[in-house]
């Protein structure tokens, strides 16, 4: 939404206040100090002083860049799963779920829990890395404490 010029001090007024209220955006940029695995900075952003622990960030963020860690290692299973999938002509994605689909859901349930039981109460909302390529780790400060619908 982008608001005209302002024809009068009232107008600018409220819309400084209405500025005040909207929720701030705090980004965690991807660390590519270890090459181009997914990893996240641990760097604690001072936005998030007095709304959310410095231990309490840095653990979140450390668990998540554990859990991108074990989606990307390379095994016997997945090793064995593209094979057998490159056999199939790749229809076995169609009756299995594979290794990574299934931790992008254990990160997406971890962060859930992370928002309904830490971040929500203090006005913080963790985005899904996967919501935004990968590329970072989004949080939304709101000025009140916010449970999303």
């Amino acid at each position: 939404f982008i608001m005209g010029g302002n024809e009068n001090n009232n107008n600018t007024n409220a819309n400084n206040n209405n500025n005040a209220d909207a929720p701030k955006k705090v980004f965690v940029q991807r660390d590519y100090t270890h090459g181009t695995d997914c990893k996240f900075e641990t760097n604690y952003p001072t936005q998030l002083e007095d709304v959310i622990p410095r231990e309490t960030f840095t653990d979140t963020v450390n668990k998540i860049n554990e859990l991108f860690g074990r989606s990307e290692e390379l095994d016997c299973h997945n090793y064995t799963e593209g094979c057998v999938s490159c056999m199939t002509g790749y229809l076995l994605y169609f009756c299995i779920e594979t290794k990574y689909a299934k931790e992008m859901k254990q990160i997406s349930l971890f962060i859930q829990r992370q928002n309904d039981e830490i971040y929500h109460p203090r006005g913080v909302h963790i985005v899904e890395p996967m919501l935004r390529g990968l590329r970072c780790i989004e949080l939304i400060v709101y000025s009140k404490p916010h449970k999303p619908i």
